[in-house]
Parts: C-alpha cells; sequence; structure tokens
C-alpha cells in the first residue's frame, strides 16, 4: 500500500482513534451512520468471540476476528472517499479524457485488495447494502459517484444537508425514475434549443450570436429547474447571464415569439417591447408571463445585461429581495420568489464580483431564500484554456463560501442534468441555501460566430 499519498496512513489512526473514544463517551454525538458502524463492529466482535467483551477495538492486533474489523473499517472509509472526492473521477467529460485531480479512492489506498472482492462486509449497510461483497459495493459506488453526475458535497458543515444530498445521490443508483411525459418534454426542449441555432447558422452564417451550440443541455434543464420550483409555490422567476445563449434563452424559456428574435438579427427592433433597449440583441431583457406543463402561472424576467460578464449578478439579487420584501412580506417570501444566475465556467472562476454576492449571501439584509447558479462550462474562456484560466480544481470553487452542493454533470446526457437541476430546485427549497449546478460541454463554435473556432 502506497504510502506517500494513501488516505489511511494520513487519516487512519486519527480519525478512527478519535471516532471510537467518541463512540465510548458520547456516542450521541457522533454522525448517525458512524455512531450505526460502529455499533454494528462491535456486535461482529463479540459474536466472533472476544476475550472479555469489552468495547475496544485492536487495529493491529493478528487475531483473524480483529483483522476482519480493520478491513470493515477499510470499507467503511472507501465508501466515505468515494463520497467526498469520487466528483473527481466521474465521467463529467464529454470531450475529452478529465485531467487526474488525484481522488485517491482505489482499493490499495485502502488495504484492499482484489482477493477481498469476494468477502462480504458488514460495513455496506452504510449504502443500504449489508452483507454484500466488496465487489458489490464497489460497483454500486462507482455506479452513483463516477457515472455521469460528479456530487460535491462534503464540505457542507450541516450534517442535515449533507446527508440529504447522499441519500437523494445514493438513490439515484437505481435510475432518474423519468416518465414517458417527462422524457418527452425534454426531448422536446432538447429539439426547440438544437432546431433554433441550426436556423441561425443556416440563416445568417457568421453573425455574432453567442450561440449554445455544444451546450444545449441547458434549455431542458432550466425548464425542469423552473416547473420543478413552480410546483412547489414559485410565482416569480428572475434571472441573470451572460450573452452565451441568452437568444435560446429568451425564446425557449422565457417565450420571446421568433418573430422578434428574426426581425433583431435583421437589424430591426421594437425597443417598447424590449427591456433594456438601446443595446445589442444578446444583451437585452424580457418579461414574461408563461404556464408551466402543470398549469402554474409564472412571472418570467430576465434582467438585461452588458458585456461585463457578471455584472448583472447583485442586481438580480437585489431586484429579487425587492420583490420578496414588497409583494411576499410573508415567511415563504423566499419561497414565492427564485432567482436563477447562469455564468460561464471562466466568468464565474475570474470575476470578483462572484465572490462579492457570495460573501454576501448569507447576510440578513441581503439574503434571498438561496439563489440557484447554473454553469455553462464550456471549458474555455474567450481563448483560454481552463487549466491556463484559474488555480482551483473548478470554477464553482466559492460555493464553499456558503456550504453549497455542487452537482457537476456532463452535458450530453440530458436525463442526468434534468435531474440535478430538480435537485437543485428541491434543495433551494429544503433549506433556502444557494445550489450550484456545473453542466460540463463544450462551444461547438468560436468564440463567437465570426470566429474560425481552431485558431
Amino acid at each position: 500500500m502506497p504510502a506517500d499519498h494513501s488516505f489511511l496512513t494520513n487519516v487512519h489512526s486519527s480519525v478512527i482513534d478519535e471516532l471510537q473514544t467518541t463512540y465510548l463517551n458520547d456516542p450521541g454525538s457522533l454522525d448517525p451512520s458512524w455512531k450505526e458502524f460502529f455499533d454494528n463492529l462491535f456486535k461482529y466482535e463479540q459474536q466472533l468471540g472476544s476475550a472479555d467483551g469489552a468495547a475496544t477495538l485492536t487495529i493491529a492486533s493478528p487475531d483473524a476476528g480483529t483483522q476482519q474489523i480493520q478491513k470493515e473499517i477499510s470499507v467503511r472509509l472507501l465508501i466515505y472517499a468515494y463520497r467526498s472526492r469520487a466528483h473527481y473521477r466521474a465521467w463529467t467529460n464529454p470531450i475529452r479524457p478529465r485531467k487526474d485531480r488525484k481522488a485517491h479512492i482505489d482499493l490499495e489506498y485502502f488495504g484492499l485488495e482484489e482477493s477481498d472482492f469476494d468477502r462480504t462486509f458488514l460495513a455496506g449497510k452504510a449504502i443500504g447494502m449489508e452483507g454484500a461483497t466488496l465487489r458489490q459495493i464497489v460497483d454500486r459506488l462507482r455506479q452513483v459517484y463516477t457515472n455521469h453526475i460528479g456530487y460535491e458535497y462534503n464540505h457542507i458543515k450541516s450534517p442535515e444537508q449533507r446527508q440529504w444530498v447522499r441519500q437523494r445521490s445514493e438513490a439515484l443508483a437505481n435510475g432518474h425514475a423519468f416518465d414517458s411525459t417527462q422524457q418527452r418534454r425534454f426531448l422536446q426542449k432538447l429539439t426547440e434549443a438544437v432546431k433554433l441555432e441550426f436556423f441561425f447558422d443556416k440563416r445568417y452564417p457568421g453573425k455574432k450570436r453567442f450561440s449554445l451550440q455544444g451546450g444545449e443541455a441547458v434549455i431542458p434543464g432550466l425548464d425542469i429547474l423552473i416547473n420543478t420550483s413552480a410546483q412547489n409555490g414559485t410565482r416569480e422567476v428572475i434571472i441573470g447571464m451572460a450573452h452565451r445563449g441568452r437568444l435560446n434563452v429568451l425564446a425557449n424559456i422565457m417565450g420571446k415569439p421568433y418573430e422578434l428574435l428574426i426581425e433583431e438579427m435583421n437589424g430591426r427592433f421594437r425597443d417598447e417591447e424590449e427591456w433594456g433597449n438601446g443595446d445589442v440583441k444578446y444583451h437585452k431583457g424580457y418579461l414574461n408571463n408563461i404556464t408551466t406543463p402543470e398549469g402554474h402561472s409564472v412571472m418570467m424576467k430576465l434582467m438585461p445585461n452588458p458585456s461585463h460578464l457578471e455584472a448583472v449578478n447583485a442586481l438580480v439579487l437585489g431586484y429579487a429581495r425587492a420583490r420578496m420584501d414588497a409583494h411576499y412580506a410573508t415567511q415563504d417570501g423566499s419561497d414565492s420568489v427564485l432567482p436563477i444566475l447562469i455564468h460561464g465556467d471562466a466568468a464565474l472562476a475570474g470575476q470578483g464580483v462572484g465572490y462579492e454576492i457570495a460573501q454576501m449571501a448569507g447576510l440578513p439584509g441581503y439574503q434571498v431564500g438561496g439563489c440557484i447558479h447554473v454553469v455553462i462550462n464550456n471549458q474555455i474562456g474567450f481563448t483560454t484554456d481552463f487549466e491556463e484560466g484559474r488555480t482551483s480544481d473548478y470554477c464553482t470553487a466559492l460555493a464553499q463560501i456558503t456550504n453549497s452542493p455542487v452537482f457537476h454533470v456532463n452535458g450530453d446526457d440530458i436525463e442526468a442534468v434534468a435531474y440535478v437541476m430538480k435537485l437543485a430546485a428541491e434543495y433551494r427549497l429544503a433549506f433556502h441555501n444557494d445550489v450550484y449546478v456545473d453542466i460540463v460541454c463544450y462551444r461547438q463554435k468560436g468564440h463567437n460566430e465570426g470566429d474560425e473556432p481552431t485558431v
């Protein structure tokens, strides 16, 4: 077992000793999953015929019983490591292998070997698989945590919130559970997104519009995000975004008529019908009242935004708070109004206003009951590769400021995108805290349609 980066070498003795001491002195203060784990281990040790039945673990003992207990602890740590770090290995990038971020979730880091694959372990109970073989446990962990969704949540301080995300992520091992009606809705919204870009490509070749091509999954994702929120009492949605994909959002989320978009592509503007007139078409805002498939009426507002990509962030949150105070002056005001900020990956990491709004998010005068942050992560900022544009592993690193979960998702898997968007809406409604959805996709064309993309 390698000693330099081993999870066990680094934390085994201190973590297990501390947890065991806490269990013996005050078991109620432990995380419920760890308490249950030690309960089962001590019962198991007694079943093996411990000499005095005392509640103690001698990890270094050569006795066969304690060797099994050592393996049990290793499997439990393996499960914890998957929950904490497997997002580094999740298949979230649709266009190239992921950079090795040293997830350290291989068996060798836990003193486990392939020869252990067919042994059964009580530790599997932590993921609902008590008595399962190591092979079954690992298969389940891989299915949940290294598939098309990367769950990043163990930085959250609240055990309740961590458990909420963990339960829903691990339930996904049984599938997304979308019925045929929902799947047809995804197909409809995806088709609308793709066909609009295709039309603009053919009708207006080379005309600047900052297309959504490569990230069209954002449209069905936003659709289910808004519909889920509306089913739970949201009556206003306030969106802020930069120019990437704005025309598609205007048409297929905001309900702006296609004829108005076509007129603007032809250089004709009806300023009396615009919000933010006097600016280019991909900076304009729009207001509209839509009806969701379930029959809920929602007032939609897309804020105008200039080329300073994240400039609109504080405006959206301030406007949302004002609407809550002025029109929903009740305890459920935060549920009635939903702020959504749509970021580019490079802008979110590189522009300071993102950190400013994160630092203010929990202050009483600025709270909005949680904002849902959606990242159109096309892995490049203008012409800068992500590896040259930031120090952090993810563009969503500022989520740790607000103890917010991050759902990294492969933009080519529409149902996975829909699932995490629905999850984001439900998390926000449950805890009134920020949540981030990092849709990893790509930019099919250049920075704009006048560019040659290979440059």
